[in-house]
């Protein structure tokens, strides 16, 4: 979504926190159903396959600004969105004959949500994504913002890489989509929401959510806008908060739309032991489909039944390694 605007830069990370799992749920690997059978439901979500997940500890939260900071200081580390952007790395991954952006928007920055006017149909993404000079994480919403009172929010504008830098300083990792789908379903043999399958309305206060009309009316009536402060909402059964909405979370595995039918190639009734992910990416709906993406899971505030309903379990989709934006953040498991 935001190949106009890509950086390739490894950071390597030397410091590293001490191992600790008070913050974090043990989630007892088992066998479980991965994916939709729902006709409904995006084709990259099918088939329905088994799949076996060993025992892990996830973060009960998504990663706080709070938590992003003390990384930070420790390292000194500098997150993808605060650094310059290469036009030459971009050409790298955009379609041949795309023109060079006029230097004064090749400065850092990310995409920030922008509320359009009303009336506004969902057709066209660019038309409430937006390139922010100055939007990091530390200032969410362009210069004229801050995170002095969102410490306890979810950190934002995250990249890939910038997410496995604080995992292997906190000595964790980013989850497996299998073992998040997992942590997700809480035990349960099936479900579409991480609370079970009762459908939210918009006077729901079961997670955060877009309420109102999408994209360009949202009631507030759960009292958030944006990001909410973490444990806001009830967990879900094995005591994750946040497993639906709020901000999406990076995984580990490669994104490919077609990787569950290549998990069944050679065995359709196969369980697949502890799957880590296709090795190439592969996504039809992007203009370069190659273009290398991670997993990304559980929506976020900008999710709605009308529009794309991501909350669900088996919702999933790809972004750029180097994407940062307002919506997503991550967890850690280990």
């Amino acid at each position: 979504m935001i190949a106009s605007l890509i950086i390739v830069l490894a950071v390597c990370v030397s410091a590293s926190a001490q191992p600790d799992t008070k913050s974090m749920v043990y989630v007892k690997g088992r066998t479980f159903t991965m994916g939709s059978a729902r006709a409904d439901d995006p084709e990259n979500e099918k088939p329905q396959h088994r799949v076996k997940v060993s025992d892990f500890w996830m973060d009960s939260t998504e990663v706080t600004n709070a938590q992003y900071e003390l990384f930070v200081k420790a390292t000194g580390y500098v997150t993808v969105a605060e650094r310059p952007v290469e036009w030459e790395q971009i050409r790298l991954q955009v379609p041949p004959g795309t023109p060079k952006p006029p230097d004064s928007l090749l400065q850092p920055g990310s995409l920030v949500f922008t509320m359009p006017a009303e009336g506004t149909t969902t057709d066209d993404v660019a038309q409430w994504w937006k390139w922010v000079i100055g939007a990091n994480w530390r200032h969410p919403e362009g210069t004229n913002s801050d995170i002095r009172n969102r410490m306890n929010h979810p950190v934002v504008h995250i990249a890939f890489e910038d997410a496995q830098a604080y995992a292997t300083w906190a000595d964790k990792r980013l989850p497996t989509e299998a073992e998040w789908e997992c942590a997700a379903l809480a035990g349960a043999k099936s479900a579409r929401f991480t609370w079970g399958n009762r459908i939210p309305s918009d006077g729901d206060s079961i997670a955060n959510i877009w309420q109102g009309t999408f994209p360009y009316l949202n009631s507030e009536r759960d009292g958030f806008l944006r990001t909410s402060p973490v444990r806001s909402y009830k967990p879900n059964k094995l005591g994750l908060y946040d497993m639906a909405g709020n901000v999406w979370e990076w995984c580990s595995d490669l994104f490919r739309a077609d990787a569950y039918e290549q998990r069944l190639e050679s065995d359709p009734k196969a369980i697949i032991n502890n799957p880590t992910g296709p090795t190439t990416s592969w996504d039809p709906n992007d203009g370069v489909p190659s273009t290398r993406k991670h997993v990304i899971r559980g929506g976020s505030f900008l999710c709605h039944a009308s529009y794309c309903e991501s909350y669900r379990v088996s919702a999933r989709r790809g972004e750029t390694p180097d994407t940062g934006m307002s919506h997503l953040g991550f967890r850690c498991v280990r």
